[in-house]
């Protein structure tokens, strides 16, 4: 009976509905019925279009919920809400307007510049991308420039490049003998030319006798501006006195900080790798004359990176018309040294 009164009242509305409404609810049913042929693994095979077409009738026709079966009203409203997202994502793209994005290799070459001049502010690093030929603004540099402390703090590297020829470095290091003797050597180093001013060994070394090798190491009138060294209890008073009669600053590094004092240790490094490390050492004398016998090919030979891949006394570039290459011994057959001649 109940079934019957609620068909009597549907067919009553249905009378009482206008055409557009008809049309709707009947398109509404008729779509549900399409959507449940397609069905074929107990899911509900809902297509972008088929949302789409619930979306706008939930837009259109106030009663769309009372013609809902499929799924809930919530989902439809869900479907509403991402549509609306992805309609105002694309009617917000970019089309052309607004600033140019800036080639990223522009933005490396602005850090770069940035990171090696850290005294430089924006106007100046406009400055120099304007005689590049690079024409961008300011506030483009100042967005991709890199930000130092301030005050900026110059690196180790960038002092010893900019006092390279007021520089000298001294240190030690050990050597093993045969008889398992310890000598220590002494290495006095000008960092302009990475040259070994001076060179000593001895097996009790005391304040006075590294003093001493400083005295010698730069006669009148050759002392550099600063002295780099260790903090070894070697360098005692009487090491400083003398070094301060001499108008050379001592510059100690940090604490356990070898590589604030880079080039000695790595001259000290290239005498053990190239040398004394494929060398049994029977004394003292033997010794000196393995390390001069080094040192004249370290000089005159060995070429070095940071010399534009020249030796420390120069070596002339020699030409195919000089003649076929010649290998010359040294250091015991070690090493060689390579050289044009006629024949």
């Amino acid at each position: 009976m109940i079934d019957v009164f609620c068909s009597l009242l549907r067919t009553l509305r249905s009378t009482v509905q206008t055409h557009r409404a008809l049309a709707l609810e009947n398109l509404a049913l008729r779509h549900q019925l399409t959507v449940l042929q397609r069905m074929t693994q107990g899911r509900i095979p809902l297509t972008p279009a088929d949302r789409l077409l619930w979306v706008w009738l939930a837009c259109a026709w106030r009663e769309w919920r009372q013609a809902l079966i499929l799924v809930k009203p919530e989902t439809v409203m869900r479907w509403h809400r991402q549509g609306f997202r992805t309609y105002w994502t694309w009617k917000s793209r970019r089309q052309g307007l607004g600033r140019p994005l800036i080639d990223p290799e522009l933005r490396a070459l602005i850090r770069k510049i940035s990171l090696a001049n850290p005294l430089w502010g924006v106007p100046r690093i406009h400055s120099e991308l304007l005689k590049l030929g690079i024409r961008i603004s300011p506030t483009t540099v100042a967005k991709y420039r890199i930000r130092h402390r301030k005050p900026p703090s110059p690196t180790w590297r960038s002092f010893l490049r900019n006092h390279a020829r007021d520089l000298g470095a001294v240190d030690f290091f050990t050597v093993p003998t045969a008889t398992f003797q310890v000598l220590c050597v002494c290495v006095v180093l000008a960092h302009d030319r990475r040259r070994v001013v001076h060179l000593n060994v001895t097996a009790n070394p005391t304040a006075e006798w590294t003093a001493q090798q400083i005295v010698e190491a730069f006669p009148e009138g050759t002392a550099p501006r600063y002295l780099l060294r260790d903090r070894d209890c070697i360098y005692g008073p009487s090491f400083r006195r003398r070094v301060h009669g001499l108008g050379i600053s001592e510059v100690p590094p940090a604490a356990r900080s070898p590589w604030q004092n880079p080039y000695a240790e790595r001259v000290i490094g290239s005498i053990g790798r190239e040398c004394l490390d494929h060398v049994i050492v029977l004394n003292e004398r033997h010794l000196r004359r393995v390390l001069r016998t080094y040192l004249a090919y370290y000089h005159r030979s060995r070429c070095h990176l940071a010399l534009g891949r020249d030796a420390p006394d120069g070596r002339a570039v020699q030409g195919p018309e000089r003649g076929k290459v010649i290998a010359f011994p040294e250091v015991g057959g070690l090493h060689h040294r390579y050289e044009r001649r006629a024949a």
